[in-house]
């Protein structure tokens, strides 16, 4: 039964990211907004939506290394194996935006989590302060992007139908949510059987089946074309499991960090991660995340898996 629920977790997870970026998309559309904001605001939010019910449920069910563990190796996971994987298949555009603004916040939400993090536990305070940033990022996004963004773009596009658009909008977070249940009920489940620590089922299992939806999401708008909205996706997606998803779930219960490799090993891998990309992005050719660079992302991505799970 638990390896059925982890198959319809998986199928749910991928169905849901088609029907959202197809919302998405068109949400764009008659905002007027770009499809990179739209990227790393609603793909994003929707994204991690998982990452958030998960580590909710767990934190209030005293799971906490594994809330933990779920935030921590997904924002790897994406930068790493999914951005790494996506790379592979279809090249990255990457335009100035991204480099000069988007990082930059990505990995000072990062350096302030683990700040906060010091002291072995987030308080309600650190995490309110995490969800206020959180809204001031969203309204710094959509207004800077309705400023910048060109009428031209829109002009020839083709909308769906708002009852359309509504009906793959709500199709797509309920397939989320409900694949990222049951993909982790049935993945705990297994793990738990097999006698795994929590923190490595968190940065393991947990992580990259709520991940899943990025990496649907991230390989569909890329072969569509939509590489803003992918790569959007990805850095979007890593500030929002920090500032909505540990903010959030830090506004309703104290989140202390039971297990100091978290520290010691996990989030140095985070940031280092994170910081390879910034030379990968400045190097590259015509804009272009390439090949060969994703496939550095994805052997790092596996060299990190093997240490969680006690290989070296």
């Amino acid at each position: 039964m638990d390896y059925l629920l982890v198959l319809g977790g998986v199928v749910l997870l991928l169905l849901g990211g088609d029907w959202l970026v197809k919302a998405s998309v068109d949400i764009a559309l008659r905002a007027k907004i770009s499809l990179l904001v739209v990227g790393m605001t609603v793909v994003s939010f929707a994204t991690s939506a998982p990452e958030l019910l998960v580590s909710l449920k767990d934190a209030i069910d005293g799971h906490v290394d594994i809330s933990f563990g779920n935030v921590i190796g997904s924002n790897i996971a994406n930068i790493a194996l999914i951005l790494g994987l996506t790379a592979m298949v279809f090249p990255m555009q990457v335009g100035r935006r991204t480099m000069r603004i988007d990082w930059g916040i990505m990995f000072f939400v990062s350096l302030l989590l683990f700040a906060f993090l010091w002291n072995e536990v987030l308080s309600f305070w650190e995490a309110l302060i995490l969800f206020l940033l959180l809204v001031l990022y969203n309204v710094f996004q959509i207004r800077s992007s309705r400023k910048e963004v060109k009428k031209a773009e829109y002009s020839e596009a083709k909308l769906l139908s708002i009852w359309k658009m509504l009906l793959f909008l709500g199709a797509g977070i309920a397939g989320l949510r409900y694949g990222a249940d049951f993909l982790v009920r049935g993945a705990v489940s297994i793990a738990t059987d097999w006698g795994i620590s929590e923190r490595v089922v968190g940065l393991t299992v947990v992580s990259i089946g709520t991940s899943l939806p990025e990496l649907a999401a991230s390989l569909i708008a890329s072969f569509k074309g939509e590489q803003d909205l992918s790569l959007g996706n990805l850095i979007g997606s890593n500030i929002f499991n920090i500032l909505a998803v540990l903010g959030i779930t830090g506004l309703i219960v104290d989140l202390p960090v039971k297990s100091s490799e978290l520290m010691t090993f996990d989030f140095p891998w985070l940031l280092g991660i994170s910081l390879i990309i910034l030379p990968f992005m400045l190097w590259m050719k015509r804009g272009v995340i390439s090949r060969w660079q994703g496939l550095i992302m994805f052997l790092l991505y596996i060299t990190y898996f093997l240490g969680v799970v006690g290989v070296y």
